[in-house]
């Protein structure tokens, strides 16, 4: 029997694994599909990673290296190369390899499988994909694991920070973007970060979108919704990320709709309490170090269930999004007389008014708000005091 069983060795599962040896659990066991842990920071080959965590700035390849380095150190057991297929209740899992194909048991199971890209391209290829349309993903895999260039004047799709990413990796390898195209208003990631097409030379457009992608077996160019063309050679789709949550969605674990990851109480546990999620594939995408962070705490809280120090989720209060609003994380709260931990939100567009909590009429949180698209807004659980018998909370925007 396996104590706890970590499906997922990016930052936040190997963060909750050394959490969970550190404070004395005996068998922690990470199951990674692929051939070494470490996550997308694997295929990351500039800086910054690790400034919190190793008080190092560090390459996404070094900082990987790290990751597996500190979870050997500690004892964990690593499968790489190990897929986990099935979800049963109570932590039963289905693992299949090259070779093999097993069933286990764990005490725990932290999901944290992470973030992937949404297809971004799927409306404008009608038919077969030219070459050179790629997202994020598939740059970093032909650059750091094919060592092949896929193109050299790319126009990039999207400002999020993963698009600047994309910047620093197309400069270090010799490749020159003609263009960096953003269909909102502004760019979505945070200024200073923003400068970097600037100092780059890289033109940046806003409220542009693109409305065909030219070109035969190659790309050619690309056609604006304005009716402007860009000459190019491909088109880096940057951004869109969604949690990597298709194990969860065909098991038996409850789904939220608007994060499009397991929904969960404030302690990262799911609707079946031997599960627990940590990281991207709760939300979508953050940093690294978030994603570390998060899986660490996560793990405190896995910890002390496994102690009987955790209080019973059976009864709790639903969390429900109102206006103006994307998301909330957690769905639900765990009924305790003093919360403890974070609401997160997501808007989708931007918005300014009074962020407000409320059971029915009363309004037990409020506070002015402006946020742009895709911002993390944080409210402290420990603000929030539940009436007594409310079963559900709503969270909303009023203009």
């Amino acid at each position: 029997m396996i104590d706890v069983a970590i499906i997922g060795g990016g930052p936040a599962g190997v963060a909750a694994a050394l959490v969970l040896r550190a404070r004395g659990i005996a068998r922690v066991a990470i199951f990674e599909r692929e051939a070494s842990l470490g996550g997308v920071p694997r295929h990351c080959g500039h800086p910054p990673f690790g400034m919190r965590e190793f008080g190092a700035v560090l390459t996404g390849p070094a900082y990987a290296r790290r990751l597996a380095a500190a979870a050997r150190a500690a004892g964990v057991e690593i499968y790489c190369g190990h897929s986990v297929v099935g979800l049963l209740p109570g932590g039963g899992l289905d693992v299949v390899t090259q070779q093999n194909h097993f069933a286990l048991r764990a005490l725990r199971v932290l999901l944290a499988t992470g973030a992937r890209e949404a297809p971004r391209a799927a409306r404008l290829l009608g038919g077969d994909r030219p070459q050179g349309v790629l997202n994020t993903g598939a740059l970093q895999a032909a650059l750091y694991l094919q060592n092949m260039v896929p193109f050299r004047r790319p126009v990039v799709v999207g400002s999020e920070l993963v698009s600047l990413s994309a910047l620093a990796t197309c400069r270090r390898h010799g490749i020159s973007p003609v263009a960096m195209l953003e269909p909102g208003r502004r760019p979505v990631a945070r200024w200073p970060l923003t400068l970097l097409p600037r100092l780059l030379r890289v033109p940046l457009h806003l409220r542009a979108d693109i409305a065909e992608i030219r070109g035969g077996a190659t790309v050619e160019s690309v056609l604006l919704h304005d009716g402007r063309a860009i000459q190019c050679d491909g088109v880096l789709l940057t951004g869109c990320f969604v949690p990597e949550a298709s194990l969860a969605r065909m098991g038996h674990l409850a789904m939220d709709a608007g994060t499009g990851g397991p929904a969960v109480d404030q302690y990262g546990r799911c609707s079946d309490g031997a599960y627990f999620a940590a990281g991207n594939m709760l939300r979508g995408i953050e940093t690294a170090g978030w994603s570390f962070r998060e899986g660490a705490a996560i793990a405190q809280y896995i910890t002390d269930d496994l102690c009987g120090g955790l209080p019973h989720g059976g009864e709790a209060v639903a969390v429900v999004c109102g206006a103006g609003l994307k998301y909330a994380l957690p769905q639900r709260l765990a009924r305790v007389t003093r919360l403890r931990g974070v609401l997160q939100l997501r808007v989708s567009a931007a918005v300014r008014g009074q962020l407000c909590v409320r059971a029915g009429e009363a309004v037990l949180y409020r506070r002015h708000l402006t946020a742009l698209p895709e911002r993390r807004i944080l409210i402290e659980l420990e603000n929030i005091r539940l009436p007594p018998g409310v079963a559900q909370i709503t969270v909303e925007i009023l203009a």
